[in-house]
């Protein structure tokens, strides 16, 4: 008895064309403008962490309790981050620096004890960007009046998208303009 083992033979330009579907297989057409939402929550933010994805670097601020519809954000590019309240510059690495605002405090508002422990302009708690293809750095700015205040650092101007989710606002930074992998 024989056995025969099927392989099917893929030609070149098969092959080719599928190499290049997926280098190119990220999403493109975010930009690199501010992005807003208006909205707003009494519950408090309880946790930053961040991911690295195929296409780009991710950003996620829990805040559990609130619904989707009652998260707001203003993320944004600018050449200098201050510190609302006191106007403090707060310094943040890398070639670009994204400030993302969440319409949420850091803090109990009927105690005001933090919920995320963090000081102003020290790295994120339990943020590790060691191998991050776009994410350089990440530093509380300040939870002032309701608004919690963070400041990104990536490598260079690269398009982001923010979106949220019950409980979560997120932000992608793309790895380049391309959408090549």
């Amino acid at each position: 008895m024989i056995a025969t083992l099927g392989v099917a033979a893929i030609p070149a330009q098969a092959t080719a064309t599928t190499t290049a579907a997926q280098a190119t297989a990220c999403p493109t057409g975010w930009g690199s403008l501010a992005e807003t939402r208006s909205a707003a929550t009494s519950e408090p933010v309880t946790n930053v962490r961040t991911g690295r994805h195929a296409c780009f670097d991710r950003m996620v601020v829990d805040v559990p309790g609130a619904g989707s519809s009652e998260l707001g954000y203003s993320v944004r590019y600018v050449s200098r981050l201050y510190q609302d309240g006191s106007g403090r510059p707060i310094s943040v690495g890398g070639g670009a620096v994204i400030e993302v605002r969440v319409t949420a405090p850091a803090y109990d508002p009927a105690t005001g004890r933090p919920t995320y422990p963090a000081k102003a302009g020290q790295r994120l708690t339990g943020v590790n960007l060691t191998g991050y293809r776009t994410f350089r750095d990440a530093r509380f700015v300040g939870s002032f009046e309701g608004d919690t205040q963070i400041g990104l650092g990536v490598r260079a101007r690269l398009p982001f998208r923010v979106w949220v989710t019950t409980g979560r606002v997120v932000v992608d930074v793309a790895h380049n303009w391309t959408g090549a992998r």
